[in-house]
């Protein structure tokens, strides 16, 4: 059964739902490198109309049939694709397993797609979207090509655009050790997206008296 939204986000974001994703790979080219670890954040209105983080997807993803593994790229994210203990699921899996959550939480903010938040976000989409391809996944929940870009509201916001000196500037804890794991930096970069409308919505009412 659905979980009814407090307060849903369709007239927030033009009826996207906002979802976080951080993918770490074994490269930079999405046709040819392995997708190696995914993850998805959802965040929506709490009882006092903040934007807060409700949900929380990650999963391990086997390489793809001939997919390329730059060295230079493993030795960056520490990951092992072949380590017994990843318990990976193979690429259409790990997207059906995300994609069935996000389209519950779109459902019950009655918006009409999700919006992917990242940062530096085109790295992401277009992993995404060469994974969707490659399985032939149908009626992915994103849409295809629009983002927010916590690097450019960091840089509006904090001065800052990398990840962990935004996080530092907001008065958020951060964890090089536990950096680039794909779960660690997509619930950062949330709660980075979460206090940047939080505040402006703050403004907002300062502006208007309430």
């Amino acid at each position: 059964m659905d979980i009814p939204a407090v307060t849903p986000l369709d007239k927030r974001f033009r009826g996207y739902l906002p979802v976080i994703v951080d993918i770490e790979t074994a490269g930079f080219n999405p046709k040819k490198n392995a997708l190696l670890e995914i993850a998805a954040v959802i965040v929506e209105y709490d009882i006092h109309g903040d934007l807060v983080i409700t949900e929380r997807y990650t999963t391990h993803v086997v390489p793809f049939k001939n997919s390329e593994l730059d060295a230079a790229a493993l030795k960056f994210n520490g990951i092992d694709p072949y380590h017994p203990f990843r318990m990976a699921i193979d690429e259409k899996e790990a997207l059906h397993m995300l994609f069935k959550p996000i389209k519950e939480a779109i459902k019950r903010n009655e918006c009409t797609r999700a919006i992917l938040v990242g940062h530096n976000p085109a790295f992401d989409i277009a992993f995404l979207n060469a994974a969707i391809d490659r399985t032939q996944t149908k009626r992915s929940p994103f849409h295809p090509f629009s983002t927010f870009d916590t690097a450019t509201l960091g840089g509006l916001m904090y001065q800052q655009t990398v990840l962990a000196k935004i996080a530092q500037v907001a008065g958020l804890e951060w964890d090089n050790e536990k950096a680039h794991s794909a779960l660690y930096d997509a619930e950062k970069t949330a709660e980075i997206f979460c206090r940047i409308v939080n505040r402006w919505k703050s403004l907002e009412q300062l502006d208007s008296g309430e």
